[in-house]
C-alpha cells in the first residue's frame, strides 16, 4: 500500500506528515518553505516572532503580526505552492491580531491549542483558511464541535490530537506525565478519532485527524494510519535539519542528548514543559531566579511579577545558540536524532519507511 494524502477541506498534501510548530522561532518560512516544497505541511510558530526583544507594551501585538504575515509570505514565495500553515496559541495575549496577520498573510491553515480555540470561527469568517484546533480527548473535540456548530454553523477542518511524549509545553498534568503509561498516543487517537466521525457521519463531514507526539519514524507514521489517522504531526525529527530556523547550537543539543537528559520541568507559565537538561535548567529547577523586566506579557498565564524568569527570554535566547541562558524544548524521542540531514532527505525515508510498514 503507497502512502495516501492527507485532504483538508479543498487542499490536498501529498505526503501526510505535518510538521509540528516550534517556538519560539524555531520554525519559520524556511524550515516551513521546505516541508511544503517535499508535499507536507510546514508550518510556522507565530509565539513572540517578531523583533520584540526591546519593544513598548503599545508595539508588541503590531511587530507580531507585521512579522507573521512577512514569513508567511516569504514561506509561501518558497514553496512552490505547498501548503503553509501557522500555530497559533490561544494563551497569546496577542492572539487576536496573530489570527489577522495569518489570514492577511494568506495562510492555508490556522492550528490552535493552548487552549480551545471557541471563537476562531468568527476571527475568520469570510476567509478560505482551514481551521484545525489541537485537542488531548475526545470529550474536548466534542466540546469543541459542538460550540461551532452551534454559534458559526460550521465544524473544524482537521484535529491535532497531541500525546503526552510531545515536545515543549504539555496538555497534560504533572500527575498525568509521571504516568504516561497511562496515556498512550495510540488510545487518545482512537477516542478523538470515533468521536469526530460519529459527528462527521451527522453533519456529513470528513474530519481528519492527526496525531502527534512521539512519532519519529516511518513505523509509527504506518501505525497511526492504520487506526484511523489521516496524517501525522512531527516536530522534532524537524530541528535536526539544515532547513531548521534555529541556530547550530540548538540543533547540536539534540544530537548531543541521552535519553536521561530529557525531563520535564515547571514552566513559569503554569504548565509541564520537556527539555534537554543543561546547567540552566539545573538552576531553574533548584529555584534560582533570574531578574528580568516584561514590557509586554507574552501569555496569558504568566504573572511577571511573580514567576523565577521569563520563558519568552529563556526560548528566544536558545533559538539563538544561547544555551547559557535558556534551555531546548524537546519531544520524548529527541535523543534518537543522531545527524543533520536536509529536510528533502528526511521526508523520503519518512515516506519510504512508511510505504514499507503499511
Amino acid at each position: 500500500m503507497k502512502i495516501p494524502p492527507l485532504i483538508i477541506g479543498d487542499l490536498t498534501i501529498p505526503v501526510p506528515i505535518v510538521q509540528g510548530a516550534m517556538g519560539v522561532r524555531v520554525s519559520k518560512a524556511l524550515l516551513a518553505s521546505a516541508v511544503a516544497r517535499e508535499g507536507g505541511v510546514g508550518t510556522i510558530a507565530s509565539v513572540c516572532i517578531g523583533p520584540i526583544e526591546n519593544c513598548k507594551k503599545s508595539e508588541f501585538a503590531q511587530l507580531n503580526k507585521k512579522a507573521l504575515k512577512d514569513e508567511i509570505i516569504k514561506a509561501k514565495k518558497l514553496s512552490n505552492g505547498g501548503v503553509i500553515a501557522v500555530n497559533i496559541m490561544v494563551a497569546l495575549t496577542d492572539y487576536v491580531t496573530l489570527v489577522e496577520g495569518a489570514v492577511e498573510g494568506g495562510a492555508d491553515i490556522i492550528v490552535s491549542g493552548a487552549g480551545l480555540p471557541l471563537m476562531l470561527p468568527a476571527l475568520t469568517k469570510g476567509t478560505n483558511v482551514k481551521l484545525v484546533p489541537i485537542v488531548s480527548s475526545g470529550r474536548a473535540a466534542k466540546i469543541l464541535c459542538e460550540k461551532w456548530q452551534r454559534s458559526y454553523s460550521r465544524l473544524p477542518d482537521a484535529f491535532v490530537v497531541e500525546g503526552i511524549l510531545a515536545g515543549g509545553h504539555l496538555g497534560f498534568s504533572f500527575e498525568q506525565l509521571e504516568h504516561q503509561e497511562n496515556f498512550p498516543l495510540e488510545k487518545i487517537l482512537v477516542e478523538v478519532v470515533e468521536t469526530v466521525n460519529e459527528i462527521g457521519k451527522k453533519y456529513n463531514k470528513h474530519i481528519p485527524v492527526i496525531p502527534g507526539g512521539g512519532i519519529f519514524d516511518g513505523k509509527d507514521i504506518a501505525r497511526m494510519l492504520k487506526l484511523g489517522a489521516s496524517g501525522v504531526q512531527m516536530a522534532t525529527r524537524f530541528v535536526c535539519t539544515e532547513e531548521c530556523d534555529a541556530a547550530q547550537e540548538f540543533k547540536q543539543a539534540y544530537i548531543d542528548a541521552k535519553e536521561e537528559d530529557i525531563t520535564i520541568i515547571h514552566s513559569p507559565v503554569q504548565m509541564p514543559g520537556r527539555v534537554i537538561r543543561n546547567e540552566f535548567v539545573k538552576n531553574v529547577v533548584l529555584g534560582n531566579k533570574i531578574r528580568f523586566e516584561c514590557p509586554y506579557r507574552c501569555l496569558k498565564t504568566c504573572t511577571p511579577m511573580e514567576v523565577p524568569y521569563c520563558i519568552a527570554k529563556v526560548l528566544i535566547n536558545a533559538a539563538n545558540g544561547n544555551l547559557k541562558e535558556g534551555f531546548v524544548f524537546v519531544g520524548h524521542n529527541a535523543y534518537k536524532c543522531t545527524e543533520i540531514t536536509t529536510v528533502k532527505k528526511l521526508m523520503e525515508n519518512l515516506v519510504n519507511e512508511t510505504n514499507q510498514y503499511l
